[in-house]
């Protein structure tokens, strides 16, 4: 299976991947974690350690000259624009049980759109990570989808919105269907969270209707807890877990 995770920053997005891919390792399942949001702390929210020493690959600069022909940087000009990729997840991944871990980072360009050696390597990463694995996927996106080209679009058997009771996360749930409707991206369910009464579930089913609610993870401060001291917010007691397992079982 392969799902992408997307969402309002803020909204516990990455909480809720990092729940989700634990849960899923601890039920045997040999899952591939992948990074595409460039403010990136999935490593941290899953208990790897050193986190914050991986490097992203769109920094590793001759990497991408050796698969790319191309400098990293720059734009225009000659270079492959189907680099080898396939021996990457193996080789580039942080491994943490039955969990591989791959921190794609951020692209830094001038203007928007443009093809520089870097996103083409993503991409054919992308592709073949969800066309060609045979791994559960999981991909914490940034708060859109720009890593999903149409036919890895076809391929994802569940876009999960994470959304919160509030009127910015409601429109970003409409902009990230729209988008993803425009690539043929159809199989998409919400997860409402920090949910602090019943009232709160009411608001995002009444405000999202015709959205399909894959379920809903209550407000804990157990999980700010987690946060606060570095570790996962698997590893702490939260009803949340038991949440995600239930979701797993719809997925």
């Amino acid at each position: 299976m392969k799902i992408a995770v997307s969402g309002k920053g803020g909204v516990g997005k990455t909480t809720f991947s990092a729940l989700l891919i634990r849960a899923l390792n601890e039920s045997g399942k040999h899952v591939l974690a992948i990074d595409a949001d460039p403010d990136a702390n999935l490593a941290s929210a899953l208990g790897i350690k050193d986190a914050n020493k991986i490097t992203p690959i769109s920094e590793m600069k001759d990497l991408i000259f050796d698969r790319t022909e191309a400098k990293p940087g720059t734009i225009g000009g000659f270079f492959k624009l189907n680099p080898k990729v396939d021996d990457l997840p193996d080789a580039l991944s942080v491994k943490f049980e039955n969990i591989k871990f791959m921190r794609l980072g951020e692209i830094k360009k001038g203007g928007s759109g443009c093809i520089c050696p870097e996103s083409t390597l993503l991409k054919a990463l992308v592709t073949h990570i969800v066309l060609a694995r045979d791994e559960v996927v999981v991909m914490d996106m940034e708060a859109g989808i720009e890593h999903l080209g149409r036919a890895t679009a076809k391929a994802v058997d569940k876009l999960i919105v994470v959304v919160e009771p509030g009127r910015r996360s409601i429109e970003t749930a409409g902009h990230i269907q729209a988008l993803a409707g425009d690539i043929g991206l159809k199989n998409l369910s919400l997860v409402g969270n920090k949910i602090r009464s019943a009232s709160d579930e009411a608001f995002l089913r009444e405000n999202l209707p015709g959205f399909d609610f894959l379920g809903f993870l209550g407000f804990d401060d157990s999980l700010i807890e987690a946060d606060l001291k570095g570790v996962s917010p698997f590893d702490v007691q939260t009803p949340s877990i038991a949440k995600i397992r239930e979701m797993i079982q719809k997925l």
